[in-house]
């Protein structure tokens, strides 16, 4: 198994702080958020190697940062080649980007380098292992509609199967959000290809390819408990300061 942390982004809503470094680099207690990640990754046994998808603006403060970082895992990093938020591939493009560039042929978990989250990633393992078939992704209860008009909004019935996907709904009718956290098996790794080729205008937002994904394959939702930031703005970066 591999691990992706996506952290191509240009953080535009994190101006000023983000101009000249990259999100993933900014640091909750006194650490970078990428290094938080990494952390929950290397307590994975089946994964063999991480791979981080950065940019050419980026990729030399990446570099310096994987000599320093104390890992027990290979660390890859891949240049989307992108320079500028105007010719960003998004979160989809990258996820396809890392795969032909990586020539990735393995079980793949997929995790956006600004989520920060309390849950075990091995409960969330363990339960894909279950459907290992089939896609899981993470999902956190917002337990607040309003709140959940950011997110990408699903249902899930009992079995833990997405029934309903919408990405920010103006009116949900479910406070469950979908993290920036997947695992995709490897025999379904083609579908980003097909997904794109056809829905090219919606590259960026990982929902609009969850809620495409759902309607072909079935896929499964793992509700994480604890405490969630998705740093994705100025309030949410000064809540996890505080609080993670």
């Amino acid at each position: 198994m591999k691990a992706l942390i996506l952290a191509a982004g240009y953080a535009l809503r994190l101006y000023p702080i983000t101009k000249e470094r990259p999100k993933a680099l900014l640091l909750i207690r006194d650490r970078p958020i990428i290094n938080h990640i990494i952390d929950k990754i290397s307590s994975i046994e089946e994964i063999n190697e991480i791979i981080v998808i950065t940019n050419s603006k980026f990729i030399s403060q990446f570099e310096k940062w994987k000599e320093e970082v104390l890992c027990n895992k290979n660390i890859r990093l891949v240049d989307d080649l992108t320079k500028n938020h105007n010719d960003r591939l998004g979160a989809i493009g990258d996820i396809r980007f890392a795969i032909e560039n990586a020539q990735i042929d393995d079980d793949l978990l997929v995790i956006g380098g600004d989520n920060l989250f309390d849950g075990d990633l091995r409960d969330f393992l363990a339960f894909a292992k279950t459907n290992k078939d089939n896609p899981v992704i993470g999902v956190f209860d917002l337990k607040d509609k309003e709140q959940a008009k950011k997110y990408g909004v699903l249902k899930l019935d009992e079995d833990n199967v997405i029934t309903d996907f919408k990405e920010k709904p103006k009116d949900p009718d479910s406070a469950l959000v979908a993290m920036c956290l997947y695992l995709f098996p490897k025999n379904k790794l083609r579908l980003i290809k097909d997904y794109l080729s056809g829905n090219a205008e919606k590259y960026d937002a990982t929902g609009y390819y969850i809620d495409w994904l759902r309607k072909k394959e079935t896929v499964y939702g793992f509700v994480f408990r604890g405490r969630w930031y998705d740093i994705g703005d100025h309030g949410f970066y000064k809540e996890a300061k505080e609080k993670f």
